[in-house]
């Protein structure tokens, strides 16, 4: 039997997205996520882990409720993922 999201579990869903839009939005290119990072990863990893963050919110986005046509979204705001989701396929393309 499957259950409806509640509004906290959708709220949580929504605030977690945040961390996707943070990954994506935190550098401006590979060499600044390095340079801020000291990671030794190479671009392709990188160019990965903001792909799947930009996949993962446009998989958010499109959340739907049990009955498969009806969005769980209400009154959120997507300016920001929107942004990042552009940002990113922008930094992995």
């Amino acid at each position: 039997m499957e259950l409806e999201l509640t509004k906290d579990e959708i709220a949580q869903i929504y605030t977690a997205a945040g961390d996707s839009v943070t990954v994506i939005n935190a550098d401006a290119n590979f060499s600044a996520y390095v340079s801020r990072t000291q990671s030794k990863e190479t671009e392709i990893e990188w160019k990965a882990m903001i792909k799947r963050n930009a996949d993962h919110l446009e998989t958010i986005k499109d959340y739907k409720k049990v009955d498969g046509s009806t969005s769980i979204w209400t009154s959120e705001s997507f300016t920001d993922i929107d942004a990042a989701i552009t940002k990113g396929k922008s930094l992995y393309s």
